[in-house]
């Protein structure tokens, strides 16, 4: 499928009214080095992990992999910020748009992550991977679990 940058490349072309421009590189640098032996990326996008529009320097990449949620954020210093979301973790997605830019809401067990600046367009692809795949994932741990 390719890199988790190339993914992000082709998100951005897509949807330019995104607000994130710095370091997705080195964001991309994250999650990849945390993805797990056999773990590949379907879907990529980037936008800022915070619960303010005016905040524009929380730049982050949410990259759906074929087992797990990765929200990957390199610190302008030193260190990182990777968050985890597995499908059995997963409660709701909760999608707003506004008048210039959309918000999505992750919730989890444990947290609530919040998206926000992303182009308007882009809201119904993003839940669309996002749901899909959670859903379809959270069928094997039904099983899973209930055997």
């Amino acid at each position: 499928m390719g890199t988790v940058y190339d993914h992000v490349n082709l998100f951005k072309k897509k949807y330019p009214k995104t607000i994130t421009w710095w370091r997705l590189k080195k964001h991309a640098e994250i999650i990849e080095r945390h993805l797990n032996p056999g773990e590949t990326v379907s879907y990529a996008f980037t936008g800022q992990k915070n619960e303010k529009f005016y905040d524009l320097f929380s730049t982050c990449i949410i990259a759906v992999t074929n087992k797990r949620l990765l929200i990957g954020q390199k610190r302008v210093v030193f260190g990182y910020f990777l968050t985890s979301i597995t499908p059995d973790l997963f409660n709701d997605l909760e999608v707003y748009q506004g008048l210039l830019w959309g918000k999505v809401t992750i919730d989890t067990v444990k947290e609530v992550v919040v998206l926000t600046n992303l182009d308007k367009t882009s809201l119904p692809e993003i839940e669309t991977n996002v749901t899909e795949f959670m859903m379809e994932e959270k069928k094997k741990y039904a099983k899973t679990y209930h055997e």
